[in-house]
């Protein structure tokens, strides 16, 4: 790895918040429910962080931060501001630079978001998840269908940048029901949309009711499959193409953030639970923190320090995570960069096989999954990656 390879995606900042009102069934996030928070110790323990990491990088241009969860609508907007202020002071930031902070519908108020967008917050992420009260009751939401309009239409009015998130292939969910569903998000005017499969992950509420057979109603693979494609279909006609899997956007409302980690750029994770990858002396470094937010919370006033040891990632390790990373992209990837980071080819007869079968295209030294690959993606960077 060359020592600024991480220029070819940028630098960002993730800040986890890692406390909602409630924790919902299906969610495997490091995520907590706490009667009381000490604001003032939170505040103390990121700045600390956010200087010490500076310290460490140097002066590198900040492009994006991302406050993620959690619930970050829960932070005071102070501490919000705080936390940028300590950021710009730290490193010289881009003129552009991308702030986004994830919110649920239920804790959105107008003075508070005022709050973040003065802050210097420019980007909301909402975590809508369904637009149906039945299914949100099911999925475990606070928030009611119209609070969550009134939420957006909140955000839409502080914000020049909004996204949402759905979930869909959820119990009982038919194509019919989801493109009624798709089309009422489309007609909402977000630049931004983010459609995730519901997951089904051990550990969680749904992951023990699916292991007793409790979960019922949920879709095959085939019908999740067409669930996908027609996903992908009706989003491209209205004006917001995948530019990622599960991402879609009108050109240039793209998540900046989001493409740092798909670009294989470099990005600290500041906060319990928070993963990091940080190029320091010409190697990259895995970062990450303690899960319990007490346990972060108190390792970082006792050390000045809140990770756990890292890890230097050898050239296979990199390759692999920029191709689990970039085939994930419309755009694709590098074979060069690949090869580079890797110090070895990719296989040319598995890239063969997989464009005979209409999963890959490789063009101008550039690898993409088509349509159909990303559909079947994993099998695709399985097939991909050496042995």
């Amino acid at each position: 790895m060359t020592a600024e390879d991480w220029q070819a995606g940028g630098f960002g900042l993730y800040i986890h918040w890692p406390f909602c009102l409630s924790k919902c069934p299906y969610c495997d996030f490091n995520s907590h429910v706490a009667a009381t928070i000490d604001m003032a110790a939170w505040q103390r323990a990121y700045l600390s962080e956010i200087r010490r990491i500076g310290t460490e990088t140097g002066p590198r241009t900040v492009n994006t931060v991302f406050f993620g969860g959690g619930t970050p609508s829960l932070m005071a907007p102070d501490l919000v501001a705080a936390i940028l202020e300590t950021v710009r002071a730290t490193w010289p930031c881009a003129n552009d630079m991308e702030v986004t902070l994830e919110a649920n519908p239920g804790s959105v108020e107008a003075g508070r978001f005022r709050g973040y967008r003065d802050a210097g917050v420019t980007r909301v992420s909402l975590g809508v998840q369904a637009l149906n009260d039945a299914d949100l009751r099911r999925l475990g939401r606070l928030h009611s269908t119209a609070e969550a309009r009134a939420a957006f239409d909140v955000a839409r009015s502080t914000f020049e940048r909004v996204s949402f998130d759905l979930i869909y292939a959820r119990q009982g969910q038919t194509p019919a029901d989801w493109q009624a569903e798709l089309g009422e998000a489309l007609a909402m005017a977000a630049d931004h949309l983010s459609l995730y499969q519901l997951t089904i992950e051990p550990g969680t509420a749904f992951g023990d009711r699916h292991a007793r057979g409790l979960l019922r109603g949920l879709p095959d693979d085939d019908r999740a499959a067409d669930l996908f494609t027609a996903t992908q279909e009706i989003c491209a006609a209205a004006g917001l193409p995948a530019y990622e899997v599960s991402n879609h956007a009108r050109p240039g409302a793209e998540s900046r953030h989001n493409m740092i980690y798909w670009r294989y750029g470099d990005y600290a994770g500041i906060g319990p639970g928070a993963h990091g990858r940080l190029t320091l002396g010409g190697q990259r470094w895995a970062t990450e923190t303690p899960l319990s937010p007490s346990s972060w919370l108190a390792q970082v006033a006792q050390t000045g320090r809140g990770e756990t040891p890292r890890t230097v990632l050898n050239p296979r390790e990199q390759a692999a995570e920029y191709l689990l990373m970039g085939l994930r992209l419309v755009e694709g990837l590098s074979v060069a960069r690949y090869e580079r980071l890797g110090q070895e080819q990719i296989d040319p007869g598995k890239v063969a096989d997989l464009e005979q079968l209409g999963l890959l295209e490789h063009h101008a030294g550039i690898l993409r999954a088509t349509a159909a690959g990303r559909a079947v993606l994993n099998a695709v960077i399985r097939e991909l990656l050496p042995d």
